[in-house]
């Protein structure tokens, strides 16, 4: 157990060091090369290969930003991208304009006698005085915040925030499925073109590592 223990660290760090060296040997100390070019299928094209190479982690990081549609743009849907924009726009137009249109009526009217706390202020606040039992001759009271009355559009401010968060919904879980999604059908349409794969290969009994190509003809 611990000569294997032992062959498979010595392959990671070989295979580790191996490639920092091919990297040190082609870029020098420059940390800020390109990325080293592949060959690719000569009939992809250039959005196929986009939708190959673009990952889950940056669809993710783009989501924290609070603009809607994010992450539809970063999958290639910029058509629906904008469609949720302006879907994101129309909500918070009916969250701005609901509350606009929002007016005070006075207060609301209570069977019950009314406490009043800092009368004829900003701070002015209203309780009912709701009865609730008698202890020693003495009526005990509940008391229960009075609210002020509205009239408007009130409704537009839930519907408008109603739908700015399920904009935000489907752009995050419908983005992700569709970057899995077509990175998925790129994959597939050229992994089965590929003629060729490899197996790693462990000799344990002579203490050897390998890789095993094979190639169809």
């Amino acid at each position: 157990m611990k000569n294997t223990t032992l062959i498979i660290i010595t392959l990671i760090l070989n295979i580790s060091f191996s490639q920092n060296d091919n990297l040190r040997n082609r870029y020098g100390n420059d940390t800020l090369s390109e990325n080293p070019i592949y060959p690719i299928p000569a009939e992809m094209t250039f959005d196929e290969y986009q939708d190959m190479n673009r990952r889950l982690n940056v669809g993710l990081l783009l989501a924290a930003i609070p603009i809607p549609g994010t992450i539809h743009h970063y999958a290639g849907e910029k058509k629906i991208a904008k469609n949720i924009r302006w879907v994101a726009a129309g909500s918070i137009l009916a969250i701005i304009g609901g509350a606009m249109s929002m007016k005070e009526d006075g207060w609301r009217k209570s069977p019950y006698e009314i406490y009043i706390e800092n009368p004829g202020t900003d701070d002015e606040k209203r309780y009912q005085k709701i009865p609730i039992g008698e202890t020693g001759g003495a009526i005990d009271y509940k008391y229960v915040e009075l609210e002020k009355m509205y009239s408007g559009a009130s409704f537009l401010i839930p519907l408008g925030i109603g739908v700015l968060i399920g904009d935000y919904l489907y752009d995050y879980i419908h983005g992700i499925r569709t970057i899995e999604s077509k990175r998925d059908k790129v994959r597939f349409k050229y992994g089965k073109t590929l003629d060729f794969s490899f197996t790693p290969t462990y000799d344990l009994k002579n203490k050897t590592a390998g890789i095993s190509f094979t190639y169809d003809f």
